[in-house]
């Protein structure tokens, strides 16, 4: 009864298994269910063990205490062979198919010996709570987030290894924050309504994104977000102006920097946005986060690999990949496999100027985390792009 796979007898329960149902039913006070158990098997032991010693008196009559000596050893043997180790070892390794049947008897025994039950248990349960120890019936089955973890990794080929991974990822969502996924201010495209107009209308023409950021002189000064279903309305005009383009623009919506990615999945849907704009503790624009990149997260890249497809990853004849140095860690690490640390600087440029503590004015070699690297670019005081070669085996 005690090796029973709990969450599995639930699932045949509420199917309308009988056995699952009154297993369920008496696992739910395990103090009673231990307590019919063992006194009818306590009260079998101490009356073979009695029913022995008097056989063993009326065979050996002349010498009694040989007698008992020898039906001790023998209903010793007895016991511990078919009572105790062959049977439980079966019942452990075959739980289903000996805890099912046997509650059908279980349970009128349960009814029938309820008076010793409940005065066995009230007592035992009286000596446990003077020791301090709480019988919480209620949360011995409940798993935390890293027990839940585990049993995913033990499910084995019960559940397809990617639908493993989506799990896990989901899991995975309470530990990443919005700026381990969002696109970093330096990479935003949008318009700034302080350009010309015909530079704006080629802006729009040429976009590649679905929506785009409106903006006046700076990117901190962010005024809406503009559908390119809206802007195709106003391109349809002969003649259209900043002010009817900025009408046609939706309110921003601005998140913490700092907002993990489950809640920032519900914020998403309760505020039925697909787009935020990501700030810091000061209000400056950080970058933009939308609600595909946290899909992604829990799915996968919805391209193919980004190794092959990315220009921020480009690999080489030689087993060394050319890495873009605004590229984040975090999509680094998922597209090569890599484990470089994620605690510090958010792209693969902090990090080298981190580890070197100075912004190079040269290309040199370096080593992180095992990983040898090769400067190869160095522009605006960060790194452009730099080489890095698979660990030495």
């Amino acid at each position: 009864m005690m090796s029973l796979n709990r969450y599995r007898m639930r699932h045949l329960a509420k199917q309308g298994h009988g056995g699952a149902k009154r297993a369920s039913q008496l696992l739910a006070r395990t103090d009673r269910l231990i307590g019919v158990i063992l006194i009818g098997n306590n009260f079998v032991n101490i009356a073979a063990a009695s029913i022995a010693t008097l056989i063993a008196q009326r065979i050996w009559v002349d010498n009694p205490e040989l007698g008992v000596s020898i039906a001790t050893v023998l209903l010793t043997l007895v016991v511990l062979i078919f009572a105790e180790v062959t049977p439980k070892t079966i019942a452990a390794n075959h739980p289903e198919k000996v805890a099912y049947p046997f509650s059908y008897l279980l349970r009128p025994l349960l009814f029938l010996l309820m008076p010793f039950v409940y005065v066995v248990n009230t007592i035992a349960n009286f000596l446990i709570r003077l020791t301090g120890i709480k019988l919480d019936q209620d949360s011995k089955d409940l798993l935390s987030t890293e027990e839940f973890r585990t049993l995913i990794h033990e499910a084995g080929a019960m559940i397809p290894p990617k639908r493993q991974q989506m799990l896990l990822s989901i899991l995975d969502l309470e530990t990443v924050r919005v700026n381990d996924i969002m696109v970093p201010r330096n990479e935003i495209v949008g318009i700034d309504l302080d350009d010309d107009i015909r530079e704006i209308e080629n802006t729009l023409r040429n976009s590649q994104h679905t929506r785009l950021p409106v903006w006046k002189g700076n990117i901190n000064n962010i005024l809406g977000m503009l559908h390119m279903r809206n802007a195709a309305k106003v391109l349809a005009q002969p003649e259209f102006t900043k002010a009817e383009l900025l009408q046609a623009t939706r309110e921003p919506y601005f998140v913490p920097e700092t907002a993990q990615l489950h809640n920032q999945l519900f914020n998403f849907q309760s505020e039925q946005r697909r787009i935020a704009i990501v700030v810091d503790e000061y209000g400056n624009v950080q970058g933009i986060a939308t609600l595909e990149d946290i899909l992604e997260e829990i799915v996968g890249d919805f391209t193919t690999d980004m190794s092959a497809t990315s220009l921020d990853v480009m690999p080489q004849d030689d087993g060394s990949f050319i890495i873009d140095g605004t590229i984040t860690i975090r999509e680094l690490n998922k597209a090569l496999n890599y484990e470089l640390s994620m605690d510090g600087p958010k792209t693969f440029s902090g990090l080298i100027i981190e580890h070197l503590e100075s912004i190079p004015d040269s290309n040199i070699c370096l080593k992180i985390d095992d990983y040898p690297i090769e400067i190869l670019k160095v522009k605006a005081n960060t790194i452009a792009s730099a080489k890095i070669y698979p660990i030495p085996k």
